[in-house]
């Protein structure tokens, strides 16, 4: 747990040393993200922005009614996590809410390396068990494993649900995939993974049956939004308010080149007017600038994706290609690419393939740990001071 120490760190002096974005006024909500003071706000407002602020929200309120009624925009965010936030809270309150989020993340990251060491040793060895662990805990975009987002809890519940796969237990697994479609929409589809592994490893044929409560938790929110706004899919629908919505398979790739390329001519141009790339939204050359790292991000990600469909194990190489095609295929506006570092995050079948990879390479391991690790220092700077990362 090292790497949550220096992110910790490097958010705390980043926002007491940095001045803040000004998308900060637009964004913060001070009653959620700073319910604490001193030494309290200095320690957990930091890494209390962007998306958690959402959660946060939610984990307060509930989910709230559109001006035009039905759902609101937060209905885009599944609901798993705050509400766990708000079993462990002690009361209901900011503040309380607030300590609880960043428990809730935390203990999931710690259970979710512990059997991500089982599993991988399992399967590739105890050496390259150890080096994923660096990792992805050193990735950049593993800032959220710390913050209140439900990376944490969703790498949890899909290596738990591999673990337990891999070990016969199929009830389990099931359970573990339903609870993963309530985290996000992707977990129902744990159940295609799921089946390879069971049909080599459960006791009996007849335990695939289980997998059939991977979709229950995206039912059970479904249910309860149609109850509560009359649109059982106004998570789906919900999309449109972030510009994100399906455009086709794997579409994501050219636009994501596309606007790279606009950034970089957009770069060179030095000029704050929209020369080139003349759909961002804001400060044209930092967009620009995201692109052009998100599309680099991209190229990493391809390379660890191919990699680990040609020598994972089958379940897992799907796994991987499922969780990478979904954001690939949904891109957002502006910045095809948004975000895909942080989803990226938590596909554990990346970076196994990576550590088999840098596996007895001495010189090559601690390069790449060395950029990932940068990387995430640079990440967890922007962040806490209110510039978009991922």
């Amino acid at each position: 747990m090292g790497s949550r120490l220096l992110v910790f760190v490097v958010a705390v002096a980043s926002a007491a040393l940095l001045s803040d974005s000004p998308r900060r006024a637009l964004f913060d909500v001070p009653r959620l993200t700073e319910p604490l003071g001193g030494f309290g706000r200095a320690l957990l407002s930091p890494l209390a922005h962007w998306d958690a602020v959402w959660y946060l929200g939610i984990a307060e309120h509930g989910y709230t009614h559109a001006a035009g009624g039905g759902a609101g925009p937060d209905a885009a965010f599944f609901p798993l996590y705050p509400l766990l936030v708000r079993l462990v809270a002690i009361e209901p309150t900011p503040g309380a809410l607030l300590v609880s989020a960043y428990l809730v993340s935390l203990a999931c990251f710690g259970a979710a390396l512990v059997l991500l060491d089982r599993l991988v040793s399992l399967e590739l060895g105890r050496d390259t068990a150890r080096l994923t662990l660096l990792l992805i805990s050193l990735w950049p975009a593993a800032l959220y494993f710390g913050a209140p987002y439900t990376e944490s809890l969703f790498l949890l519940l899909t290596v738990a649900a591999f673990y337990a796969a891999r070990t016969g237990h199929a009830a389990s697994a099931g359970a573990l995939a339903a609870l993963a479609s309530g985290t996000r929409p992707v977990g129902a589809l744990l159940a295609i993974p799921l089946a390879l592994i069971l049909w080599r490893y459960a006791r009996s044929r007849r335990d695939l049956a289980w997998l059939a409560l991977a979709p229950a938790g995206l039912a059970a929110y479904a249910a309860y939004l149609g109850v509560r706004f009359g649109d059982p899919l106004a998570f789906n629908s919900a999309q449109a308010f972030w510009f994100r919505g399906f455009t086709g398979p794997w579409t994501g790739v050219k636009d994501g080149a596309v606007a790279a390329f606009e950034g970089a001519r957009q770069l060179a141009s030095g000029s704050r007017s929209p020369v080139y790339f003349t759909r961002a939204g804001g400060d044209p050359l930092i967009v620009a600038r995201q692109n052009v790292l998100l599309f680099g991000a991209l190229a990493a990600i391809l390379v660890m994706l191919v990699g680990a469909v040609r020598r994972l194990p089958p379940a897992w190489s799907v796994w991987a290609l499922l969780s990478i095609t979904l954001p690939l295929s949904s891109p957002v506006g502006p910045q095809p690419l948004m975000s895909l570092p942080r989803y990226a995050a938590v596909v554990f079948p990346l970076f196994a393939w990576l550590a088999l990879v840098l596996r007895g390479r001495r010189g090559l391991t601690i390069a790449t740990l060395s950029v990932f690790a940068a990387g995430l220092v640079v990440a967890t700077g922007y962040y806490a001071t209110w510039h978009w990362v991922a």
